[in-house]
């Protein structure tokens, strides 16, 4: 019997060959960059981001959690985007061949489902002198530089993997830690950027500022030398006293303005909540505030965190039970759900 080939069957076969399924080749995202204040799609159409933050992709492979359930969980949350955040302990744990793998699991999983990936160095301390606010987040420049050029890399076509967030939480804590000034830390940041775009990547660098990813004043007078670039803030309700507003806008809301600007932790906790902590513990006035902030001003903003063991938690156990805050920002999202 003789067999004929379409031009489609011949490409079915190819991807199979590949490993690669038609469902997998047709889900590609459209490719995300910076237009002013904007993110922006590869037809020039502004997206504004809402979505959740995972726990450590390591420790849900543990948990037994790291699975497709899970982001159909945050799908059905409303999320348009999910940020991974990579302990630098637990990279070293896995070893880079097995992290890699849990990476692509989950960004393929985030692309079935149409949601973008953010990739984040989860450390907190100080860069400039490798010292950290506990063991878990210690590492080093050449580490941190060698896990950029390795995303940026892997992920250099993939356009699902929209944003790499550079380093979780920049603070030298009152000093505790030593010193590192904004210019330090700007060409830090500069070379980091540059090693991504070498690479090839077109993912978008998030760049936080200091006081434990908060404080954005220097951007007024010396932004990063680099286009196509967002900033960061972690807004927690602690950081300020109400009314929160005009002090958000002073320091990190009028960022806005210029740049692109996404939240990529926010959340509370009732002072008598499981997991309650500084600087987290307020009520649903906050959640409304900086939910109603970032709308009017078109601010993105991911929500910490997607785990019922790490606070302040969104889920009270895995049948993904939403708690109080998780209640709150469950509605909220739900708005954007498509």
């Amino acid at each position: 019997m003789r067999t004929f080939f379409t031009k489609t069957s011949l490409l079915c076969l190819m991807l199979m060959i590949s490993g690669v399924s038609l469902a997998q080749s047709a889900s590609k995202l459209s490719q995300v960059s910076v237009r002013g204040n904007q993110f922006v799609t590869a037809d020039g159409k502004a997206i504004v981001f809402r979505g959740l933050d995972t726990s450590d992709p390591d420790k849900l492979q543990r948990d037994g959690h790291w699975n497709k359930e899970y982001f159909e969980a945050m799908k059905s949350w409303g999320a348009n985007i999910v940020r991974f955040p990579v302990h630098p302990t637990a990279w070293r744990r896995q070893g880079k061949e097995n992290y890699m793998k849990l990476l692509d699991q989950g960004v393929q999983w985030a692309t079935d489902l149409g949601m973008y990936v953010n990739i984040d160095w989860h450390s907190i301390g100080n860069l400039c002198n490798e010292m950290y606010q506990s063991d878990m987040y210690e590492t080093t420049r050449k580490e941190t530089f060698e896990f950029w050029r390795t995303m940026s890399s892997h992920y250099k076509d993939n356009t699902t993997v929209a944003f790499f967030e550079l380093f979780n939480e920049p603070t030298v804590m009152n000093g505790k830690i030593g010193t590192c000034s904004w210019q330090d830390w700007k060409a830090l940041n500069e070379e980091m950027i540059t090693i991504v775009r070498a690479n090839g990547s077109k993912a978008i660098p998030l760049v936080a500022g200091f006081n434990w990813a908060y404080d954005l004043t220097p951007v007024a007078t010396a932004p990063i030398d680099a286009e196509g670039i967002a900033y960061v803030s972690h807004p927690y309700p602690m950081k300020r006293e109400k009314p929160w507003e005009q002090k958000w806008t002073d320091d990190w809301g009028f960022v806005a303005k210029k740049y692109p600007v996404m939240l990529t932790e926010i959340g509370f906790s009732g002072a008598d909540d499981k997991g309650a902590h500084v600087p987290v513990i307020s009520d649903e006035s906050y959640g409304e505030a900086i939910t109603r902030y970032a709308d009017e001003n078109g601010i993105s903003y991911t929500v910490w965190v997607f785990d019922p063991q790490w606070s302040p938690m969104l889920i009270s156990d895995w049948e993904y039970t939403p708690t109080r805050q998780g209640r709150y920002f469950k509605k909220a999202l739900q708005k954007y759900k498509k």
